[in-house]
């Protein structure tokens, strides 16, 4: 099953969309937002299933074009986002790069931090930041869960799992070291993140949902070049039950909680040979390029992010088709969009 939620007030119009993503059609007679239908999945989910089964087999007629330019991301606010770091090989090479040894725990307990989830930003939503802010993509894929029970064991926790999504979790590298040395974790450094126009049911898959983790390539566009294409399933040292149970390991978890895998990341050559147009799988993020660079030439020429530069992140199936349609997003200036809502602003009182 694929769903989204159309910009509509804070939470969005819920819509089964077809397999193809050509169509969509409202679910408000089943579930008017996602959340509704995180808390109420048990009755929701076989009637809307019943209702892509539907639209798939042409039978829905009140069924319009699906336009991902209108969405917001699927949960456009959401009572709790955790992101982890599944994918030691991007904290491998952080430490590296600085000369520090990854600490053995980090191999037995996932590292993960507690986003900011009060508002989401939509798939083609910009990225609005300042450039001396460092910025930075990072393609992951995420879960969205039902209930979990504190102390659930993995098996709970692996059934908990509904939805998959992409996310662009927009990193602010210059900000972090400071916000890092205050040893209270990030905030400022951690804008809004995007995820991808559709979610789907791990079914969706099919033989590439295995072991709790995606197992295709992530597909990263930087300014419409080939940037990165790792594959998610390969170095995950934590799947998504681990990591929800590491969640869950002293609080309950309440339906809705999305957890992310933090940056996909696949151990590969040096410098030289990791890029995609040197045949390896390329990068979901800049700071592993300038990680690189520091580790082969003891300095960074690759920068991060600049107003005008625009990603594009995605994942297809065995066919060649797009499972979750691609999260597209340009980065604009602070001063651009003070500008306009000034503009609003300045028409409604007119």
């Amino acid at each position: 099953m694929k769903i989204a939620s159309l910009k509509a007030g804070r939470d969005g119009q819920l819509v089964v969309v077809s397999q193809d993503l050509t169509l969509c059609v409202p679910a408000l007679e089943v579930s008017a937002t996602m959340q509704n239908l995180m808390d109420n999945w048990d009755f929701a989910a076989p009637r809307l299933q019943s209702i892509y089964n539907e639209l798939n087999a042409g039978k829905v007629p009140n069924a319009v074009k699906f336009e991902p330019e209108k969405c917001h991301s699927p949960l456009p606010r959401a009572y709790q986002w955790a992101d982890g770091s599944a994918y030691l090989n991007h904290v491998e090479l952080v430490r590296k790069a600085r000369g520090a040894a990854v600490p053995e725990s980090f191999y037995s307990e996932p590292l993960m931090y507690q986003g900011g989830s009060d508002s989401f930003i939509g798939p083609r939503d910009p990225i609005v930041a300042a450039e001396a802010w460092g910025i930075d993509m990072e393609a992951e894929v995420a879960v969205i869960c039902g209930d979990v029970a504190m102390g659930s064991d993995v098996q709970a926790c692996a059934n908990a799992i509904r939805l998959l999504m992409l996310v662009n979790d927009v990193s602010l590298r210059n900000m972090i070291p400071n916000e890092l040395a205050k040893g209270f974790g990030f905030f400022q450094s951690k804008p809004a993140s995007a995820f991808s126009p559709v979610a789907i049911t791990p079914d969706e898959l099919d033989g590439a949902w295995r072991d709790g983790k995606v197992c295709l390539p992530l597909r990263v566009k930087l300014n419409g070049k080939d940037f990165g294409r790792p594959d998610a399933g390969t170095g995950m040292t934590f799947n998504f039950p681990q990591l929800i149970a590491h969640v869950a390991k002293t609080r309950d978890m309440e339906a809705g909680t999305i957890i992310g895998s933090g940056t996909v990341s696949n151990k590969q050559g040096g410098l030289w040979g990791s890029s995609v147009e040197n045949g390896g799988v390329g990068y979901c993020c800049i700071a592993e390029v300038r990680m690189f660079e520091i580790i082969a030439n003891g300095a960074t020429t690759t920068e991060f992010m600049k107003h005008g530069d625009t990603v594009r992140i995605e994942m297809l199936n065995g066919a060649g088709d797009s499972l979750f349609g691609a999260i597209e997003q340009s980065v604009i200036a602070l001063e651009k969009v003070k500008s306009t809502i000034g503009e609003k602003i300045t028409s409604i009182w007119k």
